[in-house]
């Protein structure tokens, strides 16, 4: 019996001693250059899988293959999360920061509404319009930052033409690296080749030397790409993302039919009889039966904070304020008669009730059944003292009071109009008890143009354009530059709060790109990188210059499909000019083609910042790119192959 006991206990340690061992030799498997090799090789296939699923979010991909090559140890930390201090990933949160300014600041309007004066509403026009504009710009600016800038007023040209984003969000990726290939400066592939021919002792590129080759690709794409975004993008959704609310608020006024009850006074030249006054002291609402909504201080800039400000007892009132008032049209002219101020009817502004909301906004407030108001008075409510909001308008059973509210007595059911700061109308939406708050007044604030900032968003992004242009004359780098621009826009309120700048970065894609970029890492620390590019062409050069060019060319534009094109440019280099000394040629050839290669590139998301940046403002999925950028890609391969020795003889 003892010896039936002590066998299992012999077993058991058995065991253990070769779940050790297995674990052990695992372990030093994993380590070795063949595990890590096996690993990276798995790791990068199940990346691709998930993403031509899209079963899963594409940041989510791709942080689960960082975790995964972190784990096995393939990747040290640093490099694990190099991505997330990447310059260019810097670069895109700041430049979404701006793009979102110069949308909510209605700046992209502004020049979109230019824009469409060429085009008019043609879809053929539109397309063209947006990819060349693009391109030109591309090539003078980071294609990053290109599309970050155009991105939010090809947004807001898609609206008002009718279109789909996602016939133009492609187009806009494609066409910014396209338009890199066109100059020195373009891209950074370009100059990566250029330095390297230097450093050993070749004459480099020029400033415009790429222009040619630059024009036929870009030529190329504007043939294929209109017809590919027909046939394959055709029928996505059309979702457009609306980003002005003022439309909805103004029509509030119009439906509580007080629009025509809202008047725009100013003091008469050498007026002084309110100065000094203050709105309390004046009893304006019981002698004149009308209420001050707000006061604009005429020494207001265009760098205030705050175009608008709201009234209470204690504002004291200046020469040359300009007044907003509700009232009936004869009780206003014997305000203004009284006061020496002038009534302006600002037909123009009609369209927005005359009104702006800026700061000043509308909501909708429906009193609930438990609520104590009921059976009282708004005025017991205080609402002015409570939330330095204004009661307008109550709607009762399909009716609508304007006269006298705040003395009418509640009932259930009533929804009431009220006008105030945001924040006041936010903080009483906290108060649910006692009515609801229709709607979100934070969302809704934020989706209302800033258009008296344009001007200083357009100053600011102008700046940042130059300065980025001319980065290497004065000394700074444009990562410092934009975010310089990013905190201008915030401080000089070009965006509406912190809160509202977080808002309008691109996370996913942010995540999406900084989590794939140490994939790259991975791909040459193990060799593999090298050794597919060294196989290609050595097997190739044997066949002369141009197979071992157009060996090459594909073996830069597989690698730059899902690594980035810097760091496939930097690895492809150097063995683009061991092809070219092999066979006793120039190698400026091989260095354009390599450069070329690595800028066009638009089969998945992953392969350039733009591509991923437009993937939700467009709602494409990862075959979307794949249907369109694949032929995109081959085509202009073979054209670029054909045409660059014409350009730079072997």
């Amino acid at each position: 019996m003892a010896m039936l006991k002590v066998k299992p206990i012999f077993v058991t340690i058995l065991n253990t001693f070769t779940t050790m061992e297995i674990l052990n030799n695992l372990t030093t498997w994993l380590a070795s250059s063949t595990g890590q090799v096996t690993i990276v090789i798995a790791v990068f296939a199940l990346t691709i899988v998930a993403f031509i699923a899209d079963k899963v979010r594409s940041d989510i991909v791709a942080l689960s293959s960082l975790a995964l090559l972190l784990v096995t140890n393939v990747l040290s930390p640093s490099e694990a999360l190099a991505g997330f201090s990447n310059s260019a990933v810097v670069m895109m949160i700041g430049l979404f920061v701006v793009g979102g300014a110069v949308f909510q600041t209605g700046l992209a309007r502004i020049i979109s509404g230019r824009l469409l004066k060429l085009a008019g509403t043609s879809e053929v026009k539109l397309f063209f319009l947006v990819m060349i504009v693009t391109s030109v710009v591309a090539a003078f600016v980071s294609n990053t930052g290109t599309v970050a800038l155009l991105l939010p007023i090809i947004l807001a040209m898609s609206k008002s033409a009718g279109t789909s984003p996602a016939k133009l969000m492609m187009p806009l990726a494609f066409a910014s690296s396209m338009g890199g290939i066109l100059t020195l400066i373009g891209t950074p592939p370009n100059l990566i080749v250029d330095g390297y021919l230097r450093d050993n002792g070749r004459e480099g590129f020029a400033f415009f030397d790429f222009l040619p080759i630059g024009l036929i690709c870009l030529g190329v794409g504007l043939v294929l790409l209109y017809p590919l975004c027909r046939l394959f993008l055709g029928k996505k959704a059309r979702e457009t993302a609306d980003n002005s609310n003022d439309a909805s608020l103004a029509s509030l006024l119009h439906e509580y039919h007080i629009a025509d009850l809202v008047f725009r006074l100013q003091a008469q030249s050498g007026s002084s009889h309110l100065e000094g006054m203050s709105v309390g002291e004046l009893n304006i609402r019981r002698q004149y039966g009308i209420t001050i909504l707000e006061v604009r201080r005429a020494n207001r800039t265009v760098f205030s904070t705050n175009i608008q400000e709201s009234v209470n007892a204690d504002t004291i009132l200046q020469a040359d304020d300009t007044f907003y008032v509700l009232g009936h049209r004869e009780q206003v002219e014997k305000f203004a008669a009284d006061h020496n101020l002038a009534v302006f009817e600002d037909e123009e502004r009609d369209a927005k009730g005359k009104l702006d909301f800026y700061e000043i906004g509308l909501a909708e407030v429906l009193i609930s059944p438990e609520s104590s108001l009921i059976n009282r008075t708004l005025r017991k409510a205080n609402f002015k003292e409570r939330f330095g909001i204004n009661v307008l308008a109550i709607k009762r059973g399909g009716k609508y009071l304007f006269d006298n509210v705040l003395d009418d007595v509640v009932k259930n059911g009533d929804m009431i109009l009220v006008h105030g700061e945001w924040k006041g109308i936010e903080s009483m939406a906290k108060k649910n008890r006692e009515w609801i708050v229709i709607g979100s007044p934070t969302e809704d604030a934020e989706k209302v143009a800033l258009d008296h900032k344009a001007p200083l968003a357009a100053i600011i992004m102008l700046l940042m354009i130059v300065c980025m242009v001319f980065a290497d004359q004065i000394g700074v780098k444009p990562v410092a530059v934009v975010i310089i621009a990013g905190l201008l826009m915030v401080l000089t309120r070009c965006v509406r709060s912190v809160d509202a700048a977080y808002k309008m970065i691109g996370w996913e894609s942010i995540v999406l790109i900084a989590a794939m970029m140490p994939m790259s890492t991975a791909l040459s620390k193990t060799g593999i990188s090298e050794w597919i590019a060294t196989s290609l062409v050595e097997g190739l050069h044997a066949y002369g210059p141009i197979a071992a060019m157009a060996g090459g060319y594909i073996v830069t534009s597989v690698l730059s499909t899902f690594i980035s094109n810097s760091a496939t440019a930097i690895l492809v280099a150097p063995i683009a000019w061991a092809a070219a000394t092999q066979l006793g040629v120039s190698p400026t050839p091989f260095m354009m083609a390599a450069a070329v290669a690595a800028s066009a590139c638009f089969a998945t998301p992953i392969c350039t910042p733009p591509n991923a940046m437009v993937m939700n403002a467009g709602h494409y999925n990862f075959m979307d790119y794949v249907k369109v950028g694949i032929p995109l890609q081959i085509i202009m391969g073979i054209v670029a192959i054909l045409v660059i020795p014409l350009f730079f003889p072997f």
